[in-house]
């Protein structure tokens, strides 16, 4: 026997019906984006490391991401997330394009990190970025288009919330600590790992990253003041402009939110199940440097990342995903024998022509077995041609569900086969 050979670890396999989910949810996408006045864009799959290497952090060009050589010589990965993509290629056109960008794509990338639930190394991703603005409504835009996604697959602020805080907040905040600028950083990394970690293993970390006692219980308590946002002007701005886009509801501040990724510089945000699960469902914030970083001049941008997996495990969670039919409103011509198979084959390209859905059954089977697969496709209508309908002119329709049918003439087949699909 025959070894199979298995597809490759934490890569994903689309059969039809999964298709029909990433279409569907690409859909939503760009009907989202597109009503925000956002073009669609894409990058290179592959890039050099050295991209990611300056601004990302450590851990995703040490530890997940898939580096190789290429034949010069030069360490090329498979795309682990898009914005550095995204700062190189305005930085390449900066003085061509036209400013605030809006931007929006939607496409593969690859991390190689644990499989799981809602986690892959291979996975979709949707981004979105305003660049060249430096404000409250930018920021606060990103937020709204967020929630807007949300809104329309359903998903309840009491299924998922949005989550914002200010890096600049806690950075003044982490000063009043005696927190020193070289441990800043360290402490950033320990704060967005305060929910990942049992809090005697954080607190242990946190005292060895340089903290001391005093400072870590300020630190813990810092995290547990859910109005500290009230302190911040620029925060308070974005908090009104979301109560007048209509979102509000679905937003918290949290000071726990900090984002792993070193480009974030002032607002970052994450979507969290608030159901019971604690999973992220999207992640992002405004970043200054970024561009410049990567060659051009200074630019500001915001912008947000959600990954297709965990998205389609909250739908999932919540019963929200939708029963798909891709062969709804679809006629199957059956072909009664080998004889009258090309008046079968014809009747189907007329119908076609007419605008309607069509599969003609591709061989010389008993119209039993014709009618099953169609009941196992979800196709509810089927049309006979048997001798008697061929000499007369006439096809049979057959309503698959209730198992009536009638004959009619070919000529007034496609237009009643329409009004029976409605």
């Amino acid at each position: 026997m025959k070894t199979m050979i298995q597809s490759v670890k934490g890569t994903r396999e689309f059969y039809p019906r999964q298709m029909e989910l990433r279409r569907w949810l690409y859909a939503k996408i760009e009907a989202t984006a597109t009503q925000f006045g956002y073009e669609e864009w894409d990058g290179p799959f592959l890039e050099k490391i050295d991209l990611y290497a300056a601004k990302s952090g450590e851990e995703l060009v040490k530890e997940q991401s898939f580096v190789f050589p290429d034949r010069g010589g030069d360490l090329i990965t498979l795309r682990p997330e898009l914005t550095p993509s995204l700062a190189r290629m305005v930085a390449q056109k900066q003085n061509e394009l036209t400013y605030p960008l809006r931007w929006w794509s939607f496409g593969p990338f690859w991390r190689y990190e644990r499989p799981q639930k809602g986690r892959s190394r291979e996975f979709f991703q949707w981004n979105i970025d305003m660049i060249g603005v430096e404000s409250a409504e930018a920021d606060a835009e990103l937020v709204g288009i967020c929630v807007k996604f949300l809104k329309s697959v359903n998903v309840t602020p009491d299924q998922v919330k949005v989550l914002v805080n200010h890096r600049e907040l806690i950075d003044v905040e982490l000063g009043k600590l005696g927190v020193v600028s070289d441990l800043k950083k360290a402490v950033f990394k320990l704060i967005d790992r305060k929910d990942k970690l049992p809090f005697d293993k954080w607190e242990a970390t946190a005292l060895e990253a340089g903290l001391t006692q005093n400072q870590l219980e300020g630190v813990v308590t810092l995290l547990e003041n859910k109005e500290l946002w009230r302190e911040s002007e620029y925060l308070s701005k974005v908090f009104s402009i979301l109560e007048k886009m209509g979102v509000a509801d679905y937003v918290e501040y949290d000071p726990k939110i900090i984002r792993g990724l070193d480009y974030y510089t002032g607002l970052v945000f994450e979507a969290w199940d608030v159901g019971g699960d604690g999973r992220s469902v999207l992640g992002g914030g405004h970043y200054s440097n970024l561009i410049g970083d990567v060659g051009g001049s200074p630019l500001g941008g915001v912008g947000f990342a959600m990954g297709d997996m965990m998205m389609t495990v909250i739908l999932e969670k919540y019963g929200l995903l939708p029963q798909f039919g891709a062969f709804e409103k679809t006629v199957l011509v059956t072909v009664f024998d080998q004889s009258l198979m090309l008046s079968s084959v014809g009747f189907a390209s007329e119908l076609r022509s007419n605008g309607v859905k069509t599969i003609c059954y591709p061989e010389i089977s008993k119209l039993q077995k014709q009618f099953k697969y169609a009941d196992r496709m979800g196709i509810e209508l089927a049309v006979v041609i048997g001798p008697d309908e061929d000499v007369e002119g006439k096809v049979t329709l057959k309503d698959l569900k209730s198992g009536s049918q009638e004959t009619i003439k070919r000529e007034d087949a496609a237009a009643k086969i329409q009004q029976m699909l409605v």
